[in-house]
């Protein structure tokens, strides 16, 4: 659950950005980070653990997730629709695109407003540069269908 007073981005940057720049999807680990969590807790699914953590099991990561867009095969590994389901799921084929954060009602403002201000910088010139890959059609369409909004 996010916390119920802001904290200064400052106390938490060098953790935060320990967590935006592992390869794997970061919003379990933001999540918990709201909570006061440290990054070293282990994330799996061997065990049913929806409602377990402050995860909601809300599935909102799992949907807005690009990558499992593009390979939604992978989604047949559970049927579990939690934070820590998507990071056993997609691993380190993560785009690192920070949607799922963004998306989780359980992610503290702070973290939100941190990756939009620091980080979304990033992501956009990594998507740039796959524009136009013939691999990454579903990009191109993406990027087009933002435009027009």
């Amino acid at each position: 659950m996010p916390q119920r007073i802001q904290v200064d981005v400052s106390r938490i940057e060098p953790v935060l950005n320990e967590i935006l720049n592992t390869k794997s999807p970061p919003v379990a680990r933001c999540r918990l980070l709201s909570s006061g969590f440290s990054p070293a807790h282990a994330l799996n699914i061997s065990e049913n653990i929806a409602g377990h953590k402050e995860c909601l099991g809300c599935g909102n990561c799992v949907d807005i997730c690009p990558f499992l867009f593009r390979e939604p095969y992978r989604r047949d590994r559970t049927e579990q629709r939690t934070s820590m389901a998507l990071e056993s799921t997609v691993g380190q084929d993560c785009d690192q695109c920070y949607a799922c954060v963004l998306m989780c009602p359980q992610v503290d403002t702070t973290i939100k407003h941190y990756v939009v201000n620091r980080r979304l910088v990033e992501v956009m010139s990594r998507l740039e540069q796959r524009i136009g890959d013939e691999e990454e059609p579903d990009l191109d369409l993406l990027v087009e269908e933002a435009l027009e909004m």
